[in-house]
């Protein structure tokens, strides 16, 4: 695993809405804006479904994810590659509903994303543009 620095880190504190993109075994891209996603750990993400329905087919048959953290406050732009547990139920699950309910009180909060990052990649505009940082 990859472990995101400190910079990155507070890039993602500034974040609102993160596009979050999956693709299906066939390869068939979706990408949707998600306003649930926590950085647990210097290694692991959650992302909370609320509404997904192509984006959870997606991660049932490739659990493969890829955020991309750009925003004006963020002092340059990085994707986070990395592999994705469903869960369901137990401890980590029900952390996740009282946060998301915590925020949107009847937000359905019917899955979790636990997302072990796994490389990460400049996406600035420049020569180092797609090149693996971590």
């Amino acid at each position: 695993m990859v472990a995101l620095t400190e910079e990155m880190k507070a890039a993602f504190r500034t974040m609102k809405a993160f596009p979050v993109a999956t693709a299906s075994k066939d390869g068939w891209p979706n990408v949707v804006p998600i306003g649930f996603v926590e950085l647990v750990d210097d290694e692991t993400i959650w992302i909370a479904d609320n509404f997904m329905k192509k984006t959870l087919a997606n991660v049932q048959e490739n659990p493969k994810v890829s955020i991309y953290v750009w925003g004006p406050e963020t002092k340059g732009c990085f994707q986070v590659k990395g592999d994705i547990e469903i869960k369901t139920s137990g401890p980590e699950f029900e952390k996740m509903q009282f946060t998301v309910r915590s925020k949107m009180a009847k937000a359905p909060a019917k899955t979790l994303f636990v997302m072990k990052v796994r490389e990460i990649y400049e996406c600035s505009p420049g020569p180092k543009a797609g090149e693996k940082i971590l």
